[in-house]
């Protein structure tokens, strides 16, 4: 009798012990929670010379490369999956291999998403600044996932993250922000959450006007009303610019169906996983389109490693871009990366401004 009281005893005190632990752990993140203003002012690093000219076609690179963590090799327990934290050197390899790959695809300008500055999930390794170090020109880095831990899933534990968005151009830029944007999650879950933005650029071009660039990850895990927030700010974000005379093109992983994708072709398989939003035309004003290649799949699911069959894994169309009508498209494609590097293949984009 005696030894039972007294473990009932010990189970009470590590109870109330771990409890305890875990509300100081939400009130320092509460504390500590990344707040950003609706509008801040982003740091333009390294130097470029050149100007955005109009009838000149643009080579535009859209990549969420996965925080150089989420290879073929690799499955996520987001998704269905197991793993939370992959090996340091696969890390080390696939960043390696995104830097090469921006090297190959000569693009003028290169919108990133997912690129870790300081994270445990990826060994804390400066992949913006290592991603920056063959890049000639400009690059800016804004941050939509910043806290100082995240205590998910419980024992192995995602950790603090700093990641974000980045932007590389070889073009002259007259101002980077970041805008944020509708967070849709609620307190507790919010304070270790992400917290969304547009990274805008602004490039002048030769006799007039300005590009306005936009690099966007957009919600994933949240209900339809938290997507369709961020989109609506993000159109009318691009009215108001292409409404002052302005050419607009924002890109990245939108985490939406794309129009004009086969919903055959790319089935939902198990609608337990993910299933990303689906935009439509009728989302944009007269003149403006959404660009994507619709047959080469931009994403895939992290439930399990890459089989490359697509019979079997769940494939997706989510990243790609919005262009203002000023702009006309010239081509638009997906690189079949087998997903070697990242969940995501780039996605290609050749465009000419309008004069």
């Amino acid at each position: 009798m005696k030894i039972l009281v007294l473990t009932i005893k010990i189970a009470i005190i590590l109870i109330l012990a771990a409890t305890g632990g875990f509300a100081s752990l939400i009130a320092y993140l509460t504390i500590t929670e990344y707040r950003p203003k609706p509008i801040e002012a982003v740091e333009i690093e390294g130097s470029a010379r050149r100007y955005v000219e109009a009838s000149v076609p643009l080579k535009i690179v859209a990549w969420n490369i996965g925080y150089g963590a989420l290879d073929a090799s690799e499955d996520f327990f987001m998704d269905g999956g197991k793993t939370v934290r992959s090996p340091k050197a696969r890390v080390q390899e696939n960043i390696e291999g995104i830097r090469e790959s921006i090297v190959q695809f000569a693009a003028d300008i290169v919108l990133l998403q997912e690129a870790d500055v300081r994270s445990h999930r990826s060994y804390y390794i400066d992949e913006a600044a290592y991603l920056a170090e063959k890049w000639d020109g400009s690059t800016a880095f804004a941050p939509n996932f910043l806290t100082a831990f995240v205590p998910f899933p419980f024992p192995e534990c995602i950790g603090a993250v700093k990641s974000g968005v980045l932007t590389m151009s070889v073009f002259v830029s007259t101002e980077a922000v970041r805008v944020a944007l509708p967070v849709p999650f609620k307190w507790p879950v919010r304070v270790a959450n992400l917290k969304r933005c547009l990274l805008v650029e602004r490039l002048p071009v030769e006799g007039g006007g300005e590009l306005v660039l936009v690099n966007l990850h957009l919600e994933a895990y949240s209900s339809g009303e938290g997507r369709a927030a961020q989109m609506s700010l993000l159109i009318d974000f691009l009215k108001a610019e292409y409404a002052k005379g302005n050419y607009c093109i924002a890109g990245g992983d939108f985490n939406q169906t794309f129009p004009g994708v086969d919903e055959r072709v790319f089935r939902i398989k198990n609608a337990e996983h993910f299933v990303p939003g689906v935009l439509s035309p009728d989302m944009l004003p007269a003149g403006w389109r959404f660009a994507t290649d619709p047959v080469t799949p931009s994403s895939r699911l992290l439930n399990e490693p890459y089989s490359g069959d697509p019979e079997t894994t769940q494939l997706y169309v989510i990243d790609g871009y919005i262009l203002s009508p000023n702009t006309e498209l010239v081509s638009v494609d997906t690189v079949d990366a087998d997903f070697r590097y990242s969940d995501h293949n780039p996605v290609l984009l050749e465009v000419v401004l309008r004069e």
